[in-house]
């Protein structure tokens, strides 16, 4: 019962939170009330407190195990680029864009096959999608689904599935993840996915450090594994809460830098 008057409540704070001086027509009362859905309207109140536009008016930069990363999303367009210094072939630059991944090694253009393309975008587009999160989880190759309300270490969050269309959710688009919203706080503090691609596996990452740079808010993640091998990502609050979590490294971000686009 205090579950359905949760849901009842936030309903009517969504829905007459969209008034305006000129109320719509029934249509499209409906319309809208078909198209936003529970989860969707929470990961919208995520991304706002996260930063919300600021992501797609700032050049985001930040270092990651000794290489650097720079983002810039704007107009439906963005940039994302890996600077790395190798000892023996000196400065490797990976930028991807709309059209595609190129590699320069020293200024110097470089042909790449296919496969290895491939494999340097999704290594550059991983390491942002993860470092500006929640920001990517109403893109259009993405489903979500509501799960539950759950308490984890004595806090209220929303539990919601996200799982990817194959046309344009790219080589991982069988993947699957969990995100644990705040209910009060509106902020990312847990999430959980599993992959088939590269063996396989399961991991659960828990938000530390966290702080708001320039207007959009980021996080350092302890990254966890399962005791036993399982992918059901969606029991990993619990083994959390029992301790059946292995503790595998940190996901940290250093030297991040927010320049606000004009």
């Amino acid at each position: 019962m205090l579950k359905l008057n949760f849901f009842l409540l936030l309903f009517l704070l969504l829905f007459f939170g969209c008034a305006t001086e000129t109320p719509p027509s029934d249509d499209s009362v409906e319309d809208e009330v078909l198209e936003t859905s529970l989860e969707q309207s929470i990961i919208r109140q995520c991304i706002e407190r996260h930063g919300g536009s600021k992501y797609e008016n700032s050049n985001i930069s930040f270092d990651f195990r000794k290489r650097s990363y720079r983002s810039s999303i704007r107009d439906g367009s963005f940039i994302y680029e890996r600077i790395t210094k190798d000892e023996t072939k000196g400065q490797i630059h990976d930028k991807l864009t709309n059209q595609g991944l190129r590699r320069t090694i020293n200024g110097t253009p470089v042909a790449l096959s296919p496969k290895d393309s491939a494999a340097y975008a999704n290594s550059v587009n991983s390491v942002i999608y993860f470092a500006l999160l929640p920001y990517f989880l109403l893109d259009e190759a993405v489903q979500t689904e509501y799960l539950d309300t759950v308490t984890v270490k004595q806090q209220p969050y929303h539990k919601i599935k996200v799982t990817f269309r194959q046309e344009g959710g790219g080589r991982d688009f069988q993947d699957e993840y969990i995100y644990w919203i705040h209910q009060e706080e509106n902020t990312l503090d847990y999430l959980a996915y599993n992959y088939i691609v590269d063996g396989g596996g399961a991991r659960f990452r828990e938000a530390y450090n966290a702080r708001f740079i320039n207007g959009i808010r980021f996080a350092d993640y302890i990254n966890y594994k399962p005791s036993t091998e399982t992918m059901k990502v969606e029991t990993f609050d619990q083994l959390l809460e029992n301790g059946e979590l292995k503790e595998l490294s940190k996901i940290e971000t250093e030297n991040i830098s927010v320049e606000t686009i004009n």
